[in-house]
C-alpha cells in the first residue's frame, strides 16, 4: 500500500509487461498510474494525486468525503 497526502493506492505487477500498475482507493473517482520502476511508480502516484487535486480545485469539486485519511 502506498500513501500520499492521505490518499492510498494499491499496486500490482505485470511480470509479462514488466510494469507496475497502481490504483488510488477510497475515492469516488478512478485514479490510476503506472511505472517500470519503484521510483517511477512513486513519482507517477504523486503526480496523479496532485493532478487530481488540481482538477477538483479548478472544477470547484468538494473533497469532503475523500480521501479516508490514514493515521500513522
Amino acid at each position: 500500500m502506498m500513501e500520499y497526502k492521505g490518499y492510498r493506492a494499491t499496486v500490482t505487477f505485470d511480470d509479462e509487461a514488466g510494469v507496475f500498475h497502481g490504483e488510488v482507493v477510497d475515492t469516488r473517482d478512478v485514479i490510476v498510474f503506472e511505472g517500470t520502476s519503484v521510483e517511477q511508480l512513486h513519482r507517477e502516484f504523486r503526480y496523479s494525486v496532485d493532478d487530481y487535486l488540481a482538477v477538483c480545485a479548478e472544477r470547484g469539486r468538494s473533497l469532503e468525503a475523500q480521501p479516508r485519511i490514514v493515521s500513522p
